[in-house]
């Protein structure tokens, strides 16, 4: 599928916020790849798919999930992430992506994961800090951290610690996995 065709499915599956995210997402993605030395292309797809299963109602996904997935228990405490896994694949058995980095983007572009790659972080970011959608402020705080030495990190680390406060806040269940990464982030930060 080219960008036109993947465009025209995401209108008809997405609400119009959501879409409208995905191309921010797209474009945030192109330019942090650039400003990092990464492959730009590769991150607009993965910046446009990030998201395409995110209007699935619960049930469709865990089904999906159930029927061809390896998701962790852990994973599936809160259903906001489900459309995570959900999207890789509709990433490769519908738009036919076939580049592992760009499928482990789209997967982890949630909760993340130990060892993130730099494509992967990217990932993760733009959908946070994404113009056409996202508060300005907040990305402008990220934006920040990112002209700084270990800037990707820093700006991993920082979205961590306002996701777990707003979780917090809200009386949510927070994933292992997150208190884990913001750990390791928290290691490689204070080196």
């Amino acid at each position: 599928m080219d960008y036109t065709e993947i465009k025209e499915w995401l209108k008809e599956n997405l609400n119009e916020e959501r879409y409208i995210h995905s191309l921010g997402t797209a474009d945030c993605a192109k330019e942090l790849a650039a400003k990092f030395g990464l492959d730009s292309e590769k991150a607009y797809l993965a910046g446009l798919l990030h998201d395409c299963a995110k209007c699935f109602s619960k049930e469709k996904l865990l089904e999906i999930i159930h029927a061809h997935l390896n998701v962790e228990e852990s994973e599936m405490l809160n259903y906001k992430t489900l459309h995570a896994p959900v999207s890789a694949y509709y990433a490769k058995e519908i738009f036919k992506v076939t580049d592992d980095e760009i499928l482990s983007a789209i997967r982890w572009h949630t909760l993340g994961r130990i060892e993130m790659t730099d494509f992967e972080k990217i990932i993760f970011l733009a959908d946070k800090i994404e113009p056409n959608t996202r508060d300005k402020e907040y990305a402008a705080i990220i934006r920040s951290y990112l002209d700084e030495e270990n800037g990707l990190n820093k700006a991993l680390l920082k979205c961590y610690k306002e996701t777990i406060k707003s979780l917090v806040k809200r009386d949510l269940k927070i994933c292992l996995l997150t208190i884990e990464i913001y750990n390791k982030l928290e290691d490689l930060v204070n080196i």
